[in-house]
């Protein structure tokens, strides 16, 4: 994408009202004024809090707005000109339950408030498979401690990827911690009883994957 084209996105992410672009500093010195309250303050009502970690375009977030009027959804993000295409279409369609944060993952219990997060997906990230890599890793043990913070107690993670090395690592991560799988398939869409939000669900990109065979798996799991 060409940095002319950047910056229009970023411009028109300015002007989208369900688009939020913290600072760092607004995060860590705690002066962000939507944490513990953004069903009050973002979404006017009481629903569950869903979030997307690496939202990327924010198909997923869209997706799964649309087959759940009665749950807000907030897609996650450092890159505002990539989640500019979910925000846009949210404001085109008037999905009104469904909100775009630009900030790192790192940061996230900075921008939410302890037990304020119903349920938190996590759609193919980077497996960063090299091993000095491991602290970015989405599911390692410092960013699983992150997500119990924000999530409420009985909170659900869902973590969905092309890597069957992320897959893995992943699962005996949580087995070797103590934590709770409640459901686990290296192959969702060969194995029957596959969540339908799951499969019925996909992204740009996972539909490149299947078209070259490429194993989708899922995990979703309870941190303990």
């Amino acid at each position: 994408m060409g940095s002319k084209n950047k910056l229009k996105r970023f411009r028109e992410n300015e002007t989208f009202n369900n688009v939020i672009q913290p600072t760092r500093d607004e995060l860590v010195n705690d002066d962000f004024d939507l944490k513990g309250s953004w069903n009050e303050k973002i979404f006017k009502n009481n629903y569950p809090l869903v979030l997307e970690l690496g939202c990327g375009k924010g198909e997923y977030s869209i997706a799964l707005a649309k087959r759940y009027p009665n749950k807000n959804f907030i897609g996650i993000d450092i890159k505002g000109a990539r989640f500019w295409r979910g925000a846009k279409t949210a404001v085109e369609e008037s999905i009104k339950n469904v909100a775009f944060l630009r900030t790192q993952i790192e940061l996230i219990d900075y921008a939410f408030a302890e037990q304020e997060v119903d349920e938190i997906w996590i759609t193919f990230p980077d497996p960063q498979i090299k091993y000095k890599r491991t602290k970015h890793r989405m599911t390692n043990t410092e960013f699983l401690q992150r997500y119990k913070k924000i999530l409420k107690k009985d909170g659900i993670v869902n973590l969905k990827t092309d890597s069957e090395f992320m897959h893995g690592y992943t699962l005996g991560l949580l087995h070797g911690e103590g934590h709770e799988v409640l459901y686990a398939n290296h192959n969702v869409y060969k194995q029957e009883g596959s969540p339908d939000e799951v499969t019925s669900i996909q992204t740009h990109y996972e539909s490149l994957y299947l078209e070259k065979n490429k194993p989708i798996t899922y995990i979703r799991f309870k941190i303990n």
